[in-house]
């Protein structure tokens, strides 16, 4: 919006960054927000060397690189990329409005799933596929023929469709054509093409091949895994989008009281604030701010785990994601798990940080994580948490107040980034144009942005 031209004024309740998304610094203020009883012990080192995440999340790479490298080859290599569609949207939104100049990034070292009780590295390419102890011989072979299709799957070019019609044919056909089984299906639908639920078999197969080959072209990109993570946690997001507002004229104020949102007319005008008025004529916020805008969808829990050792039978990484498919535990819904650690500078020398993330299904969501956290053992402290999910059900038509929906259990941003476009739509009536933004970018850098 400051990009745009807008006058922005950001308020925040809190004393700190990123809202439900922080990155809580000291471990004390962690222990306090559990109201665990007394100090963390010695042997958790020194408060401020922890920056512990609330909501998990890892950033999905692709084939731009975001080393610190100058502007100029930064949007070089954005421009090579092909039309975007196997970019992952946060990663492109930070390159567009520069937040990567802000930031530092480190590669997640494995991206792991779960069959019977056991995790295998997720094979996305060809030779993974020959060499895992996931699929027997044939199934391998078979799995290694699907990797090629998906691989030379080009839209435009009906050769390489092989009778499949991207827009017509199901995802469920396309794995009947390869004559694939029920745990490779697992595998590839939530560790790769990372869908929460099974809906996706149904419907035709054009966005599960772009997310696979996403998936497998970050991957061979950066080697380890696809996914990317900030040192310092991801309360550096927030930071780094902040400071860039305020580059266009945008205006951050933290440890700010929202008394009361201002209607006229059934329009907003206002926020009051320790007694002033901020007058606006467009508000977002999140649910919290208007619970009475707002309807319960679902509920989530979190658990942040710290440990002095790394997950069993990960070859000793020091950052992974585990992958647990809904079909493997007889559930809706999967179950992930992030790891990080000291080497991200979010954690004390020698200390890991997991944290299990689900959709509650039952009453005793603690015991819907059993399989993650078994995988987990020994935890030295662990932090519960089992949050409300809001949707708005005032779309910002009339009210011009735009709300966003609240963080699920998924550990990538591709959910959250299709909420901010879903917002910018309500609030200018246009999609949001990756393109457009890139040219703003220029017409109001220049060549300074290559500097």
């Amino acid at each position: 919006m400051s990009v745009k031209g807008k006058k922005v004024l950001h308020m925040d309740r809190n004393s700190y960054y990123g809202a439900e998304s922080a990155s809580i610094t000291p471990l004390e203020d962690l222990y306090k927000r559990f109201s665990l009883p007394g100090a963390p012990p010695e042997s958790m080192g020194k408060g401020r060397d922890w920056n512990v995440d609330l909501i998990p999340k890892f950033l999905m790479a692709n084939d731009i690189t975001i080393h610190p490298w100058s502007q100029r080859q930064r949007r070089d290599e954005y421009l090579k990329c092909d039309s975007g569609i196997f970019s992952s949207q946060l990663v492109r939104m930070l390159l567009i409005t520069q937040v990567t100049r802000y930031l530092d990034f480190k590669v997640i070292e494995g991206s792991f799933v779960y069959k019977k009780g056991s995790i295998y590295k997720v094979p996305s390419t060809e030779t993974e596929a020959l060499a895992s102890s996931l699929m027997g011989l044939f199934e391998k072979r078979r799995f290694r023929k699907f990797l090629v299709f998906v691989a030379n799957f080009d839209e435009n070019d009906p050769k390489t469709m092989e009778g499949v019609d991207p827009n017509k044919t199901t995802m469920r056909d396309v794995f009947k054509k390869f004559d694939l089984g029920q745990d490779v299906i697992d595998f590839t639908g939530h560790s790769l093409a990372l869908y929460r639920t099974d809906e996706y078999l149904d419907l035709p197969c054009m966005d599960s091949l772009n997310r696979i080959k996403l998936y497998s072209e970050s991957l061979a990109r950066y080697g380890k895994s696809p996914y990317l993570y900030p040192l310092y946690g991801l309360g550096e997001l927030p930071q780094g989008f902040a400071r860039l507002s305020a580059i266009y004229g945008g205006t951050y104020m933290l440890n700010k009281p929202i008394e009361e949102i201002v209607m006229e007319d059934g329009k907003v005008v206002g926020v009051k604030s320790e007694g002033e008025i901020a007058r606006c004529k467009q508000l977002i916020c999140d649910p919290s701010y208007l619970m009475d805008r707002s309807t319960k969808v679902g509920q989530v829990i979190r658990v942040i785990c710290i440990m002095s050792h790394p997950i069993k039978n990960t070859s000793d990484a020091n950052s992974c994601q585990i992958i647990i498919p809904q079909n493997q535990v007889n559930r809706k819904h999967d179950i992930y798990v992030c790891m990080i650690s000291y080497t991200h500078n979010v954690a004390a020398q020698g200390k890991y940080v997991a944290i299990v993330s689900t959709t509650v299904e039952t009453d005793n969501p603690e015991m819907e994580v059993k399989p993650a956290m078994d995988l987990l053992e020994p935890v030295e402290q662990k932090f519960v948490s089992i949050s409300d999910q809001y949707a708005p059900t005032d779309m910002g038509a009339e009210s011009q107040i735009f709300m966003s929906r609240t963080y699920d259990a998924t550990t990538h941003f591709e959910t959250t980034c299709d909420d901010i476009k879903d917002i910018y739509k309500r609030m200018t009536g246009t999609e949001f144009d990756f393109a457009e933004m890139e040219r703003k970018k220029n017409d109001i850098f220049g060549d300074a942005a290559d500097q």
